[in-house]
């Protein structure tokens, strides 16, 4: 319509002046036929039939000079309107290019890039592999795009290695502490035993929280066994992993074992279940421990005395423990991990995490671990005695050493931590060494009521927590 206006005004002074021709032609036809008829006339009427001539040519020319300049008019008027309306057709079909330009954008191209630069590929490499639209404007919203989720993704990447590095520095601290730990309380004495056991149980915790970390972040676990952990052991060590773990009660045993590359997770995922159901039910409430051997794995069964769960809050924590649903960091609370966690470790060994009423008023959480992280508990023979022949005595014997036995027939005894094929070998000579005074085990835990007195605790202070699996093993 911009290139056809300036060929506007030509067409209306030609319409004009065709106008003003087509006028003069009709008045001079009017005045012809007036000037016959006034001829014929008299000279007195001459007069009045002429002024009347006149006057109606000039009234008949205007009225001609009026009909052909509007139909004019009107003709330029109808081609101005075809013309517009070829120009708002066009104005569409372009606008329908546009809007499926920018479907195919929004619905395709922007997705297929979001996905690449998650999958660690450069802005310019993904602009280099999607399909650009045609026009610039898209083509520019496009380019702003990737180039700032690449920023943000990267931005992610860093955040989530510097937590991850940061998480596995704790875990190294951590393990470490623990066995300098172990250590100092093989050695320590009763007085002592009590705040080391203490300060045991709350680095554990603080491994926990490092684990947790690191399997928000997608880094591994802190430690890993070559064998299989014994159930027992399992579940042992998860409740050393939490504060409450005397409101815990175990109340069946399992004749099987969880594959060693996956009782790590298994034991971190039961801490966190235990965890929550000791704080989101009453100090004065137990929670209680089921296990049951199945032809398909083991069902672990954690069920606590709370308030239980809202429907909406039950559904939230089924969709963060879903073994198909990824996990989505932004719909993480900040406070409430546990159930996120446990979630990962459910989708690494397919393990299946169930929520029901619990017969005690408040909720039970039900785990299954999969027949393929389960292992029967092997059970080594013990080989049978094998009496050894008495020697002959020399001609000179020489007085029995101290370490000699008063009577060789006897059934060679193993001492603890020794094999019987070791305990049945002649002893080698070795290099003595001072033996460091070790307490018994009555005696270790007997520290707890000697440190009450000491630290001024009137309800004394709690139970030594359960061994870890590390220690079973």
């Amino acid at each position: 319509m911009s290139q056809q206006s300036p060929a506007r005004p030509p067409d209306r002074h030609r319409s004009g002046a065709r106008a003003v021709l087509t006028a003069l032609a009709a008045a001079v036809c009017a005045g012809g036929l007036w000037a016959l008829v006034t001829a014929a006339l008299t000279a007195e009427a001459r007069v009045a039939v002429g002024a009347a001539a006149a006057a109606t040519t000039v009234l008949l020319a205007g009225a001609v000079y009026v009909a052909v300049r509007r139909s004019a008019d009107l003709a330029a008027a109808e081609d101005d309107a075809h013309r517009a309306w070829a120009e708002l057709h066009r104005a569409g079909g372009r606008l329908d290019a546009a809007r499926e330009e920018l479907a195919l954008l929004v619905d395709h191209t922007l997705p297929a890039a979001v996905t690449r630069l998650r999958e660690g590929a450069t802005a310019e490499t993904v602009l280099a592999e999607v399909e650009h639209p045609a026009d610039a404007a898209h083509h520019r919203v496009l380019r702003t795009l990737v180039h700032e989720i690449a920023f943000g993704e990267r931005r992610r990447a860093a955040a989530t290695a510097a937590c991850a590095n940061a998480a596995g520095r704790v875990q190294a601290l951590s393990t470490r502490t623990l066995a300098d730990l172990r250590t100092m309380e093989d050695r320590c004495s009763d007085d002592m035993l009590g705040d080391l056991l203490r300060i045991d149980h709350s680095t554990a915790q603080t491994g926990r929280t490092a684990d947790s970390i690191a399997v928000l972040t997608g880094a591994r676990s802190g430690r890993r066994w070559t064998k299989p952990i014994t159930m027992e052991s399992v579940i042992r060590g998860a409740m050393g992993r939490i504060g409450a773990y005397q409101r815990v009660r175990v109340h069946s045993s399992s004749a099987n074992a969880v594959a060693g590359y996956a009782a790590e997770d298994v034991m971190h995922a039961l801490a966190e279940l235990m965890d929550n159901a000791t704080r989101f039910s009453a100090p004065s409430e137990e929670v209680h421990i089921y296990v049951e051997d199945l032809h398909n794995g083991a069902v672990i069964t954690i069920e606590d005395g709370g308030l239980g769960m809202k429907p909406q809050a039950l559904a939230r924590a089924e969709a963060a423990v879903s073994d198909t649903q990824p996990l989505d960091m932004a719909m993480l609370s900040g406070t409430r991990l546990g159930l996120a966690v446990v979630g990962c470790l459910a989708r690494k060994h397919r393990l299946h995490v169930f929520f029901r009423p619990s017969s005690r008023g408040g909720i039970g959480v039900v785990l299954r671990i999969p027949n393929h992280l389960i292992t029967p508990v092997r059970e080594e023979p013990f080989p049978e005695p094998v009496r050894r022949p008495a020697p002959v005595p020399a001609a000179d014997p020489a007085p029995p050493g101290p370490g000699a036995h008063a009577d060789q027939s006897e059934l060679p005894k193993r001492p603890r931590g020794a094999t019987l094929r070791a305990a049945s070998a002649p002893l080698a000579p070795k290099e003595t060494r001072a033996a460091v005074p070790r307490p018994d085990a009555g005696s270790r835990f007997g520290a707890f009521q000697q440190s009450r007195s000491r630290i001024g605790d009137p309800g004394g202070p709690p139970a030594a927590p359960p061994a870890a699996a590390d220690d079973a093993t």
